[in-house]
């Protein structure tokens, strides 16, 4: 092997490793112990340790036309372990904004485009998403016969454009454009609640893949039809999107850009797990765990929980596993959990990437985990996170033969409903 030759670095990319404190690490390879990528195949032996030596070598060119920054799915976990807290997560994205757009791997600029373009990440045009939408309500009310309605239903008209409702809810474009019946269990919640709720009709899109491809300023705009649909519903709450990338896109843009704006307006950001356990406190749905005797075990996605709670302090652990015993009459803990849980596999736009082989073996941690759940009685993976639960459910289970149901906690929570 030839040796590492120094290399000239950019102003542009001095500053961000003076921002991340490059130049304290210790080469300890404690970010690589750590993290699922090392070891796999597709990614040419490199590990976390090995880019970032890379990159203080001047490598970055190197680094940004290799699969690692796509392959490594931002998880956080080389972020917590680092001891002189080197910002390895804001470093890849800088690799991934480094990458020609018409290099990005797969469809994730594609998307990003369509998004700014659209309003949804599937380009969707406006009259069939209302079409849809109505069209999908009416059915599962009953209006449509009775063989397509269902209980929990009755009365229901699909809420959009709401003007004063109490919480604003985004869809994402894999559920509105495919996957529609997913949506019955937040629709179902929400509509037993007795809450007001809509969804926008224009910019409605949940997934932010501006933060997938270290496009700020599409992850800016994508956060922004967010706010201004707010404010123009004049909203009481916006639901952060359940998946963790948009979630955590625009609760970055939000701290960063609109907080204070929204805030004027008297709108409030929460997250999924508050509005149900609002709803389960308050007694405004009633729920009953026998409707879920088999044992659960729980995923904690990281954008939901270790990246929060690195970024502004406040997880979301205790949460789901409170609501998951409110619902289901026996709860399994996989290790690790909480801030040392590990990422599914699929996250950062890894799901959505093409590299199948590198994130089904980066998922084994995950099948491992799992499989230890299931041995002491496990049935069913639950999760918040809509690209985990996709992870789990289309790769993971399959291709390591878990033979284990996987759920959204929402769905467990329509599930449970007494009504």
């Amino acid at each position: 092997m030839e040796a590492l030759q120094v290399q000239k670095v950019k102003d542009e990319i001095k500053e961000t490793f003076k921002k991340v404190n490059l130049n304290e690490c210790l080469t300890c390879g404690t970010c690589s112990s750590g993290c699922p990528v090392t070891g796999i195949p597709g990614v040419e032996g490199l590990d976390t340790r090995k880019v970032i030596r890379m990159l203080a070598y001047g490598m970055v060119d190197e680094v940004v036309d290799s699969k690692f920054p796509w392959v490594c799915t931002q998880c956080g976990r080389c972020n917590i372990a680092c001891p002189m807290k080197i910002d390895i997560n804001y470093l890849m994205k800088k690799m991934k904004s480094l990458r020609d757009r018409d290099k990005v791997p797969g469809v994730l600029h594609k998307g990003t485009l369509q998004v700014l373009k659209s309003g949804n990440n599937l380009g969707i045009p406006k009259d069939d998403y209302l079409e849809n939408m109505i069209d999908i309500g009416r059915e599962w009310a009953g209006e449509e016969g009775e063989e397509l309605a269902l209980e929990g239903f009755e009365g229901f008209k699909t809420p959009i454009d709401v003007v004063g409702a109490e919480y604003l809810f985004f869809p994402n474009s894999k559920e509105v454009g495919v996957d529609y019946e997913d949506m019955q269990w937040w629709w179902k919640i929400f509509h037993n609640s007795g809450c007001t709720w809509t969804m926008p009709s224009e910019g409605w899109e949940s997934v932010d893949w501006g933060l997938f491809t270290g496009n700020d300023e599409a992850s800016k705009k994508i956060a922004q039809y967010k706010v201004d649909n707010a404010k123009k519903l004049k909203v009481k709450y916006i639901i952060a999107p359940d998946c963790g990338g948009g979630s955590l896109g625009f609760r970055i843009n939000y701290e960063n850009y609109f907080k204070e704006e929204l805030n004027k307006a008297g709108i409030e950001l929460v997250y999924l797990y508050d509005v149900l356990i609002r709803f389960i406190k308050e007694g405004r749905i009633k729920v009953d765990k026998s409707r879920h005797p088999d044992p659960v075990t729980y995923h904690d996605p990281c954008k939901h929980g270790r990246e929060l709670e690195r970024l502004y302090g406040k997880p979301y652990y205790d949460e789901a596993r409170w609501i998951l015993d409110q619902c289901c009459e026996s709860f399994i803990e996989a290790y690790p959990c909480k801030i040392n849980n590990y990422c599914c596999g699929g996250g950062g736009g890894a799901w959505a990437g093409p590299y199948n082989d590198e994130k089904i073996a980066y998922g084994r941690m995950k099948a491992q985990q799992y499989s230890e759940a299931k041995a002491k009685g496990a049935k069913v993976i639950v999760t918040s996170c809509s690209n985990c639960r996709d992870m789990f459910m289309k790769a993971i289970v399959p291709h390591y033969k878990l033979d284990m149901e996987v759920k959204y906690i929402w769905q467990v929570v329509a599930e449970a409903m007494v009504l």
